[in-house]
């Protein structure tokens, strides 16, 4: 199995913010997760400059190929201008004021409406990767 630097992205009322879950000093904050993504190359080299080769982690030393992770109000931030509230209602079930509500950080979803949209987007990624022309 492929070793992963897992970066989990984080928003809040005003910005976003990125923290490497199995590597210290890779601390990231910005005003969208595309300047999070931008970001984090930098942050890496930064890391590489500030820390001796010798105290480096494994996850730098080795160069792992990073894993996104977000919570519910980044992900559906994200793709706010790609997947409508409409779109993601028929996709889940869950009504589009609801997912107005997680995306906007007015309520945080259960465990089961995260498992839902989680679903149902790979679903949907999984449905658009094996179709052809």
């Amino acid at each position: 199995m492929e070793k992963k630097l897992i970066i989990n992205i984080c928003a809040s009322e005003d910005s976003f913010g990125a923290y490497a879950k199995n590597c210290s000093g890779i601390n990231i904050a910005g005003d969208s997760v595309k300047d999070i993504k931008e970001q984090v190359p930098k942050v890496i080299e930064l890391y590489k400059e500030v820390n001796p080769e010798s105290e480096w982690e494994d996850p730098i030393r080795e160069n792992w190929s990073i894993e996104w992770k977000y919570d519910v109000q980044s992900i559906l931030n994200y793709y706010s201008g790609i997947i409508s509230n409409a779109a993601l209602e028929r996709l889940t079930g869950i009504n589009q004021k609801q997912l107005w509500n997680y995306a906007h950080g007015v309520k945080k979803p259960r465990q089961a409406a995260k498992e839902k949209i989680e679903s149902a987007l790979h679903k949907l990624g999984q449905e658009l990767i094996e179709f052809s022309f």
